[in-house]
């Protein structure tokens, strides 16, 4: 008996060694994963838009010939495209694409990569960042891409547009190295800024509303409703956000577009003048002038948009082996 006994002392754990599980956890708690940060390339958000441009460039072009329309022209959208292809030939639907492409290689590439390169600096990547954080970043990238993509997005506008104005007072830019060339030459390198205000100031509710929504509804997505970071949750966050972005822009669109394809003797006049003309002849409604082609180009393209970043980040991570 006191060999057993002996035994049974030296397996059982001493009183004071003998703890309860919550106490286990207390003293070991669970270790929080840590999300390692991913600095993707800066090129990114340039390369996505050139992709999503040449799908949605049509829609884009009848957006511009709505706002700029003659009294005379159709004012449905489907009214515009008919218009365009039989004038025009289905080509037609794609004037300005090279202008478009130049664009979104300047001011897209611009203001994704400075909003990336802001939340890799100022976010943490384990704490989801405020809404407050995002927009001033948005705000920052947003006016920054105005203000280098101006010259490209006036060539943009007038390359669109130029098919609707009578012969002789068309530009006929061949394509948009020769557009910028001879806006340069004829009407000095201040061409390259007409709007630059109106621009940059849509490029930053574009990019605050676009962007940041997109990462909030992303958020909702994945965190309020448990859906995986898929397909479906890019598809649904980048609806949402093209809604957004095209409400919120509407008015500087308008203003934006009318600008870049005024005259020069309209432009003379001022961009108050030019607001009080508009609102003379069209009241309050100026301002959602297009919305519907405005949503129905900005949602496909803000959809295509994002689902080309995520697959470029997806194919980024599997070549790294992140």
């Amino acid at each position: 008996m006191a060999v057993g006994t002996s035994v049974k002392t030296e397996l059982m754990p001493a009183a004071s060694e003998q703890q309860h599980p919550q106490q286990q956890l207390l003293q070991h708690p669970p270790q929080k994963k840590v999300v390692k940060k991913i600095h993707y390339p800066f090129w990114f958000g340039g390369s996505a838009s050139c992709f999503a441009a040449a799908v949605t460039h049509p829609l884009d072009l009848v957006k511009v010939r709505l706002q700029t329309r003659a009294p005379n022209a159709p004012k449905s959208m489907l009214g515009t495209f008919v218009h365009v292809a039989k004038n025009n030939g289905v080509l037609g639907l794609y004037s300005g694409l090279s202008a478009a492409i130049l664009r979104q290689m300047t001011y897209s590439t611009t203001r994704f990569g400075v909003y990336e390169e802001l939340k890799s600096r100022f976010t943490d990547s384990n704490t989801p960042p405020k809404m407050l954080s995002l927009l001033w970043m948005g705000c920052v990238s947003g006016f920054l891409g105005g203000v280098v993509g101006n010259g490209a997005d006036v060539l943009n506008v007038r390359m669109q547009h130029d098919a609707a104005l009578p012969v002789h007072q068309r530009r006929n830019y061949k394509h948009a190295v020769d557009g910028l060339i001879r806006m340069t030459r004829e009407e000095g390198v201040t061409s390259l800024f007409r709007g630059v205000w109106p621009n940059s100031t849509r490029a930053v509710l574009m990019t605050a509303s676009q962007l940041v929504s997109y990462d909030i509804f992303k958020r909702i997505c994945t965190d309020q409703f448990g859906m995986p970071d898929s397909l479906s949750t890019h598809f649904t966050a980048s609806i949402s956000a093209g809604f957004v972005a095209t409400t919120v822009c509407s008015p500087v669109d308008v203003i934006k577009t009318r600008v870049m394809s005024a005259s020069p003797s309209e432009s003379k006049s001022g961009l108050m003048h030019l607001l009080r003309d508009i609102y003379r002849k069209e009241g309050v409604s100026w301002m959602f002038r297009g919305w519907v082609p405005a949503f129905v180009r900005l949602g496909p393209h803000t959809i295509a948009t994002f689902l080309f970043l995520e697959e470029h980040k997806k194919l980024y991570r599997k070549i790294k082996d992140l």
